[in-house]
């Protein structure tokens, strides 16, 4: 019986991906004198920003990771909403008893701007963040399990990415691939074979629920 969702959240709870990508290049151009791609700032990703920051100007780490934290925060009012559904798919599965996780390739102060920004931050009884390491998903969703004595399949998993399928089969635990934002990449994921590929929250909610009466 599933007893917890643990959720993403850039791509899967709001579409803040690209706050992100804007916010990386408008803290880290000013000290490279020239423009970053999209392509160059995604493939940094897997650690948390400070990673992103580190690789493309360590020497200008802590000046570069403030103003990332400045623009990020700013740039909130451009999606002033989660994503159509999110707030009611949370209120049902509260009511019915099971309980919601964060696990967020974010830092924790990025995702506490996010979390506070859209009121959602008492929603989740764990938040599980990012690092300057790889691997950090897998390892925050066992710790998650373990410290609720669950066993992996009384768990699920929604997130946007093909890392979050990786991360999800070396946890063990079942994937539902968030397909519903614009940066989402439906047929890599539909060729990693998660255990669901949904296309809007409200067939995230309905997939849910069925696993909630079964």
């Amino acid at each position: 019986m599933l007893k917890a969702v643990i959720f993403d959240f850039d791509g899967t709870l709001a579409d803040t991906l690209p706050l992100c990508i804007k916010a990386f290049r408008m803290a880290i151009e000013p000290h490279l004198s020239r423009t970053v791609s999209d392509e160059e700032i995604i493939a940094t990703f897997g650690p948390s920003e400070e990673g992103t920051i580190k690789s493309l100007i360590p020497d200008r780490f802590d000046e570069g990771l403030s103003a990332y934290h400045e623009y990020y925060t700013s740039y909130h009012s451009e999606v002033p909403t989660l994503f159509e559904g999110v707030e009611e798919l949370l209120a049902l599965l509260r009511q019915r008893g099971v309980r919601l996780a964060l696990v967020t390739g974010k830092a924790l102060k990025s995702a506490l701007i996010s979390l506070d920004f859209y009121r959602i931050k008492d929603c989740f009884e764990q938040i599980g963040h990012g690092d300057l390491t790889k691997g950090h998903k897998a390892k925050n969703i066992r710790r998650i399990l373990t410290e609720w004595g669950l066993e992996p399949d009384e768990v699920v998993y929604v997130g946007d990415a093909p890392s979050d399928i990786t991360a999800c089969r070396e946890a063990g635990v079942a994937i539902v691939s968030a397909a519903w934002a614009a940066t989402a990449e439906p047929d890599l994921l539909r060729s990693m074979e998660p255990d669901a590929l949904l296309f809007s929250v409200p067939d995230l909610q309905r997939w849910l629920e069925a696993k909630l009466a079964s």
